[in-house]
């Protein structure tokens, strides 16, 4: 399986990806809002685009769908119930499905609302698995639930999915957003040695093009949605918020999520 992380350069900075198949060179285009250059690079690497997966309805995961089935016919998949707010859906995705791309690759299927009620992950069925992740999880961060969305569905995701994966998934998010997510993490928790180093990395050099790919071992170390025990964090959070004396991991991530809408 090969992962095509391809940078927009927009104002929303966007993440598109191709992920192929390298014997027979097929590949799934996931959110290519800028069809144009998933097309390029598509050409470049000699694959055919067959499939287009959206990993949500938002308009800058979306955008690109029309011009590229036009110009490769491929099929649209999407969530399940996302058929009301993604037009001309092919094929629906429930927890569990598998999508396949040429011979090799197959991506499970994840049911992960929060950011929206009908996003979807992918995860690869490969010996160091790859989470396509869309806008539920960002590098350092998680996704906002203010366009559609729902906190505690987010926190479940969390904690009953994204936390069971193994510490070796790779992460490939929707966005671009590792610098000031790990300005958040430092500000909730200052004596984050290893986030304070990375952030203090890529304030000297950071290029999207060649982006950083994190680990979920690395996201338990430097992103606050997965530190919901840490003393610092719960202690931090005081300063902003009314909290419980013993605060359980929902409280904490719901008030994170909170604080976050307007850091």
């Amino acid at each position: 399986m090969i992962v095509e992380q391809i940078w927009t350069g927009n104002d929303y900075r966007n993440f598109n990806y191709l992920i192929a198949c390298p014997e027979t060179g097929e590949a799934i285009a996931v959110d290519p809002l800028d069809f144009g250059k998933c097309l390029r690079r598509a050409k470049d690497k000699g694959w055919e685009i067959t499939q287009i997966l959206n990993t949500h309805e938002h308009r800058d995961h979306t955008g690109g769908n029309a011009p590229m089935i036009e110009a490769t016919g491929a099929k649209l998949l999407a969530h399940q119930h996302a058929g009301q707010r993604i037009a001309g859906i092919d094929r629906g995705l429930a927890a569990g499905d598998v999508v396949r791309v040429g011979k090799t690759v197959e991506l499970l299927a994840m049911d992960t609302p929060g950011h929206t009620l009908s996003h979807v992950c992918l995860l690869s069925k490969t010996d160091t698995p790859a989470l396509i992740s869309g806008d539920t999880l960002f590098n350092a961060g998680a996704g906002n639930c203010q366009g559609g969305g729902d906190p505690e569905e987010l926190f479940n995701t969390f904690v009953l999915q994204l936390a069971a994966l193994s510490d070796d998934t790779l992460v490939y998010p929707g966005h671009d957003y590792i610098t000031n997510n790990l300005g958040f993490t430092v500000d909730r928790e200052p004596d984050n040695e290893r986030a304070t180093k990375l952030l203090q990395q890529l304030e000297a050099f950071h290029d999207p093009d060649q982006p950083l790919v994190t680990t979920v071992a690395l996201e338990r170390e430097i992103n606050t949605f997965f530190r919901l025990t840490n003393k610092t964090v719960i202690e931090k959070l005081r300063e902003f918020s009314d909290v419980s004396a013993a605060p359980t991991p929902k409280e904490v991530f719901l008030k994170l999520r909170q604080l976050r809408n307007s850091w």
